[in-house]
């Protein structure tokens, strides 16, 4: 059975990926953290490559937390490299921003980016503004990012603007993933039951699925389980591409 055509007219429109598990991969190889790190990226670029031929229209990252800066330094300075690889990679002498802008694809960022090395801001700033008109998929990295500090960031800035009332849609538009459908559904690898702190405001309706697979065994055949799984949701909330 081809399952991608039976998963074809019940895709979510906006997927979320809380990508967990790199280090107990490494872990359990006898290899340094690092290296779960590096895997993950690899298969990371798979699977955003196949949810960009399935047809799904914006996929969410959960790649560095608000939380993640009390890890080791040598750990977060690791991973901060990973980005930078992936970010700014050139792929047969093209630059991740040309090739992104070939296939339509617009990158968009969640949290407070300032706050990372000025290289690694630089490039992620670069990208974002040369794919701003690119309208086929978004690809939305959550950096440096909570969910907590995403509500209070946008109520500072409605507090800023001079908004007297609020509706749900204002709300909505100061939010960090200003721009993105609603989110529909939220894969977790690792086996934690938890959402961590990750789109909280965003996630009210959202569909939750939970592998214990760790992030860098999650798979195309993984992901496949998870949307058929999607399709036999009863969804009674929230866009369902058709």
């Amino acid at each position: 059975m081809n399952y991608e055509n039976k998963i074809k007219d019940s895709l979510p429109n906006h997927l979320a990926f809380i990508l967990d598990g790199n280090g107990r991969w490494a872990t359990k190889r006898h290899l340094p953290r690092n290296y779960g790190h590096k895997k993950g990226v690899e298969v990371l670029e798979k699977i955003v490559d196949y949810c960009f031929f399935l047809g799904i229209k914006c996929v969410s990252l959960f790649a560095f937390s608000t939380e993640n800066w009390k890890r080791p330094k040598e750990e977060v300075e690791a991973i901060f490299e990973l980005l930078r690889g992936y970010i700014d990679k050139d792929s047969n002498e093209v630059k991740k921003e040309q090739e992104y802008k070939s296939r339509g694809i617009k990158l968009i960022t969640m949290g407070d980016i300032t706050k990372l090395p000025k290289d690694l801001f630089d490039a992620i700033e670069r990208v974002k503004d040369d794919t701003k008109d690119c309208d086929k998929f978004i690809l939305n990295i959550a950096i440096n990012y909570g969910g907590r500090d995403d509500i209070i960031h946008a109520c500072n800035q409605m507090l800023n603007s001079g908004l007297k009332t609020i509706t749900e849609h204002d709300f909505k538009n100061y939010l960090y993933s200003k721009g993105t459908p609603e989110l529909d559904f939220i894969i977790r690898t690792a086996g934690d039951l938890r959402l961590s702190n990750f789109m909280l405001y965003q996630c009210a309706y959202s569909e939750l699925y939970f592998t214990k697979t760790l992030w860098p065994d999650f798979c195309k055949k993984e992901l496949l389980k998870a949307l058929i799984n999607f399709k036999k949701r009863n969804r009674k909330f929230g866009a369902i591409k058709q």
